[in-house]
């Protein structure tokens, strides 16, 4: 089966969501500064919270989805048990069958640990095959979804520590023979495991402000293969570091301001795209062919308000910036939040910069529960 033009559409259905057309384009074509790496869905925030706060996560109180954002926080968590099921029609505007799902709940252990597991499931549609000589072969549904475990442990009563486990599974194409060049190369399905590390401190720095600095390593794992060819693709090592200051107006109103910076850790274009996952993730820092200046350009920026009515009813607003080189996007978020008794639910609502962008109408919805 002649497999190109099936893959490419996999993988512009998998990395829309990633960059704007326009930037998708420059990178296929006329060779941008963007980075790529395998598997990008790992980097997208999939609880409604922090995806109406742009994005932005790391540090902000934990709930159900703490461990995605950093293990951490598992170490403060103040309920028994929480569980979170979260889920977004993905490019609503270009197709009506993709979506990403997101299972996750904690368990605490002591009143200073926590355990988590989580499953996240990206569905992209369903395509058709179709053979060198333009015959239409079977139709297949490309997916990706991941298994992890985190622990999270407060060393005192201000600072904890956190570790997570990940396996990955993404399957684009099948097991199928991709005709074409000296050689036949089989697709098969990639799969990996990765690793997190965190760090998160709180602290009361006034008798009604809060502040949080936290810090965060996801994706640390073997590098990913799609075919029995040796080129295999980095996983989106990500450094996650922000803060979070809360502040209580009053006993029935509060607001949150956070802030992430996020940088891959993982080969800048012209770089090394050979060398270990360890190497990679050093060498990030200094491999940028425009040196300091274009380093700085791979730092994403996130950051949000909430507000909170006496921890019943949340407004949330955000906004996520990548440089136009490294990916151009840039959007403003928005949410509403609802808590009662042991439920809540939560929305958001994305708003490109940029006209007939396919991150337009994203929606995400989460359910919680809390139980004490």
């Amino acid at each position: 089966m002649h497999k190109k033009s099936t893959l490419l559409k996999a993988a512009l259905l998998g990395l829309a969501f990633v960059t704007s057309t326009s930037a998708f384009a420059q990178n296929t074509i006329t060779g941008s500064e963007t980075l790529t790496t395998a598997i990008p869905i790992l980097t997208v925030a999939p609880d409604a919270r922090s995806a109406a706060l742009g994005d932005a996560g790391v540090a902000l109180t934990p709930d159900a989805n703490a461990s995605f954002w950093n293990p951490a926080k598992l170490g403060f968590v103040d309920q028994d048990v929480a569980v979170s099921l979260s889920h977004s029609p993905w490019l609503r505007n270009i197709v009506d069958d993709m979506s990403l799902s997101y299972l996750s709940g904690y368990k605490r252990l002591t009143e200073t640990s926590a355990l988590s597991v989580s499953m996240m499931y990206f569905d992209l549609g369903e395509i058709q095959f179709i053979d060198e000589n333009r015959q239409i072969g079977p139709n297949f549904n490309p997916k990706e979804y991941t298994f992890s475990v985190a622990y999270g442990q407060a060393l005192s009563e201000y600072l904890s520590l956190g570790i997570g486990a990940r396996f990955i599974h993404s399957n684009l194409a099948g097991n199928v023979q991709v005709s074409g060049g000296p050689s036949n190369v089989e697709s098969k399905p990639g799969n990996t495991a990765a690793v997190d590390v965190g760090i998160y401190y709180n602290r009361d720095i006034s008798q009604n402000t809060n502040l949080a600095v936290a810090g965060s390593i996801s994706n640390i794992g073997g590098k990913l293969s799609y075919t029995n060819a040796e080129q295999k693709d980095f996983l989106p090592t990500n450094l996650k570091v922000g803060t979070a200051v809360k502040y209580e107006m009053d006993a029935f109103n509060s607001l949150t301001f956070t802030v992430d910076a996020n940088k891959l850790l993982v080969p800048s274009p012209g770089a090394d795209s050979t060398q270990s996952v360890i190497s990679a993730i050093f060498s990030s820092f200094g491999d940028a062919q425009g040196g300091a200046s274009e380093e700085f350009k791979e730092v994403n920026f996130s950051g949000g308000i909430e507000y909170w009515y006496n921890d019943l009813f949340a407004a949330r607003a955000g906004y996520f910036y990548e440089n136009p080189t490294k990916g151009n996007r840039k959007f403003l978020s928005v949410g509403l939040g609802l808590r009662y008794q042991k439920f809540g639910i939560d929305a958001a609502y994305l708003i490109p910069n940029e006209q007939n962008n396919p991150l337009a109408q994203t929606l995400r919805f989460s359910l919680m529960f809390n139980l004490e």
